[in-house]
């Protein structure tokens, strides 16, 4: 699953890579459009040397962000990455292409459990890509307490005034809401929706941010004592940045993500799309992507070689219940979308 970039950016975005001439969609050419900091750059050189393919990768922040760039008509990527629920809301509003995924050789890598599921039933719109879980992280140096359940980030104590910050987006954050309450994801009771809201409003007086950028630097640096965020993410700013933080592990459960290479409805290099996630899914490549991203793979990989283990990433393994994000109806989708405006006026 992280707004919310999930990372910093990867290679930012620029007017150049916005607007595609005719030039840039000559044959050896390949645009992805991906979560921030979620392609290994050394796999990229790797394809890049083996195919001659010239790889651009511009970064989005949210799936949200993704859907308006789809929706609006942008031409010229020819691989996208949204998470599950926006895979079946963007393959029924006919803005993917249907390339024949579970015929690939990509698709023999993909373990069973991740195979055609209800995102996407035929598997030829999408192939998993990473998996993992949005919950909250905390800064061990500014929060001493418990962590075992969204009490502590939804109803804080005091001494959280001001210290915790949120997500800009509601798309994990309502159902972590609703995991606290017993309430099901996509719900269409307002009752239950009232409840949702209520929590967040209580809450708000102790957030100091609604933010999805920078959250590596607000929480490592203890600026914030609690963040939402991501499993992965935690486990990098720990690991590397050696920041004293600790992914909770909550009780009510966690959200669950899961993100797909997709290939985008009349993308302009169809072929060099899918030569890109053949050989992302191989297994020496899946492993350097796994060892890169931090996430949890969906593919086959060389476990001999794989960096993160239970003992080293407790992250990754989480402990407590994990419910993936579901693609609401229109009904369900217009409450959250109220709960989340009335909050942010």
């Amino acid at each position: 699953m992280s707004t919310n970039p999930r990372f910093t950016a990867l290679i930012a975005a620029t007017a150049l890579s916005l607007v595609f001439s005719v030039s840039a969609h000559a044959e050896g050419k390949l645009s992805v459009y991906a979560w921030a900091d979620s392609i290994a750059p050394e796999v990229v050189a790797k394809f890049e040397k083996e195919t001659g393919i010239k790889v651009t990768v511009d970064a989005f922040s949210s799936n949200e962000d993704l859907l308006t760039k789809l929706q609006a008509g942008s031409a010229g990527y020819d691989i996208v990455t949204p998470s599950q629920h926006f895979v079946k809301i963007m393959t029924d509003s006919g803005l993917l292409e249907d390339f024949g995924a579970s015929s690939m050789p990509a698709y023999e890598q993909v373990l069973p459990e991740w195979q055609k599921q209800w995102w996407d039933p035929t598997g030829n719109y999408s192939v998993p890509m990473a998996f993992g879980n949005a919950g909250f992280t905390v800064n061990r140096d500014v929060y001493k307490g418990p962590v075992d359940s969204w009490k502590i980030y939804f109803e804080p104590s005091e001494e959280l005034q001001g210290k915790i910050a949120s997500l800009a987006q509601a798309d994990e954050v309502i159902p972590a809401a609703q995991n606290y309450l017993g309430i099901k994801y996509c719900s269409e009771d307002p009752a239950e929706m009232k409840r949702v809201l209520d929590l967040l409003v209580a809450q708000k007086p102790y957030v100091a941010a609604y933010s999805s950028d920078n959250i590596e630097n607000r929480i490592g640096s203890g600026e914030v004592a609690a963040h939402f965020w991501w499993d992965g993410n935690t486990m990098r700013v720990r690991r590397n940045d050696k920041a004293n933080v600790e992914y909770a592990m909550p009780k009510e459960g966690l959200v669950g993500w899961l993100d797909s290479y997709a290939v985008p409805k009349g993308a302009p290099n169809l072929e060099n799309a899918k030569k890109f996630i053949d050989f992302m899914t191989q297994l020496e490549n899946a492993t350097a992507q796994y060892n890169y991203y931090g996430h949890s793979s969906p593919v086959k990989i060389d476990e001999k070689e794989a960096i993160y283990t239970k003992e080293n990433a407790p992250e990754l393994f989480p402990t407590v219940p994990v419910k993936m994000g579901e693609a609401c109806s229109p009904a369900a989708q217009e409450l959250a979308t109220k709960v989340w405006t009335q909050l942010l006026q």
